[in-house]
């Protein structure tokens, strides 16, 4: 034999081969990108001529879209790692009424209140991570039980020193205010307005702000999501953090056994979790300009249900957070399309619960792929 000639290839008969079809069919962005593509096909024949897709109606569909992906992000990591956090609803209700008393009702500076309630905040999410941990009890009862707690104690606090469970006034006391401008401020605001003046996008045609364009700029509260979306991504894709994310919701105790300090990493996903509540609270309470004790009701379900389309399993362990996001941009869509398309602004939830249904059943074909179960 030539020393020039090459073994041939040794196959292992142990390893099956998977073909690429299948390999996309494991992608957990699948069901996101699916339902985004019908969802936006679906408006776009039925909705386009009540101006869902000009400049104003996109923007509407995008800001309540990043509201979703806001919350969904966190919860997205939360799940890979294996635990749900039920009380983030609560926890934004909770986190804008204590940013409206610092600094309406006790007077602190807009910025020094909102840093105290982002440090309250992500210490309750700590307290959370540290009782599942400690007591060995599913995530779901802790957060459950902080669910009820958030809420009570913000409505106490609300009534207990204003008398009212809305606290208005925050918008006069965030005037000027640095970090307040990040939450509730809007951005390219000049290319906007080079957009009207040309004819590119629609401008008032009457009234004090005749030749204003309609959209004057991208909210805050996009960016933010963009940025969570981004941050996210890269950790979890390209990190070595991301890697013992999936391994400590894949399974915790084999983690364990290779290094992977599995305890940490689920209480710093109960941190951020509570802390992308906080930035959806914030961002709110700038853009209304008040507080309510009652506000993030089932936002919870609306992130979990965000993730679960965006492809991730609930037994943990496997997810995307892009798919999240594309999960968070179907409601956003679908929300503002029904209103566009004329149809019962109720049937939202049974959207909500059908696209449930379908996902987890997409989701656990996909596992039972992935396993090889029957």
């Amino acid at each position: 034999m030539s020393e020039n000639s090459q073994a041939a290839p040794v196959t292992d008969e142990r390893i099956k081969s998977v073909s690429n079809f299948r390999k996309s069919l494991m992608r957990p962005e699948l069901g996101g990108i699916c339902g985004t593509i019908i969802v936006f096909v679906f408006f776009f024949l039925t909705a386009s001529d009540s101006g869902m897709f000009n400049s104003q109606g996109v923007m509407n569909w995008s800001v309540v879209s990043a509201q979703f992906a806001i919350i969904a992000v966190g919860a997205c990591l939360l799940m890979i790692a294996g635990e749900f956090d039920l009380s983030v609803g609560s926890m934004i209700g909770f986190a804008g009424i204590i940013i409206a008393l610092l600094s309406v009702t006790y007077g602190w500076p807009m910025w020094m209140a909102i840093i105290a309630t982002f440090v309250i905040c992500i210490a309750i999410g700590a307290l959370n991570g540290w009782l599942v941990i400690k007591t060995g009890l599913p995530s779901f009862i802790v957060t459950l039980a902080f669910l009820f707690i958030l809420r009570g104690l913000t409505i106490f606090a609300a009534i207990a020193t204003t008398k009212k469970t809305i606290i208005g006034g925050v918008r006069d006391v965030a005037e000027g205010d640095w970090l307040a401008s990040m939450f509730g401020g809007k951005v390219f605001t000049g290319f906007f307005s080079w957009l009207g003046e040309n004819g590119y996008i629609a401008v008032f045609d009457r009234g004090s702000r005749a030749g204003q364009p309609v959209v004057d700029g991208i909210p805050m509260l996009i960016i933010w999501a963009i940025i969570l979306i981004v941050f996210a991504h890269i950790l979890l894709t390209k990190t070595k953090f991301g890697n013992w994310i999936f391994a400590a919701g894949g399974d915790a105790q084999a983690a364990r056994y290779v290094g992977v300090p599995v305890n940490r990493v689920k209480i710093l996903m109960f941190m951020f979790t509570a802390f992308c509540a906080t930035v959806f609270a914030a961002c709110q309470v700038m853009e209304f300009g008040s507080a309510g004790a009652d506000r993030g009701v089932l936002k919870e379900f609306e992130a979990i249900i965000s993730v679960v389309i965006g492809g991730a399993l609930l037994t943990g362990g496997y997810g995307s957070v892009i798919g999240a996001a594309l999960g968070a941009l179907i409601f956003g869509v679908v929300q503002q399309g029904l209103f566009f398309a004329g149809v019962e602004s109720s049937l939202f939830r049974v959207f909500l619960g059908v696209i449930l249904l379908l996902a987890v059943i997409l989701n656990t074909y996909i596992r039972r792929a992935i396993t090889g179960e029957k």
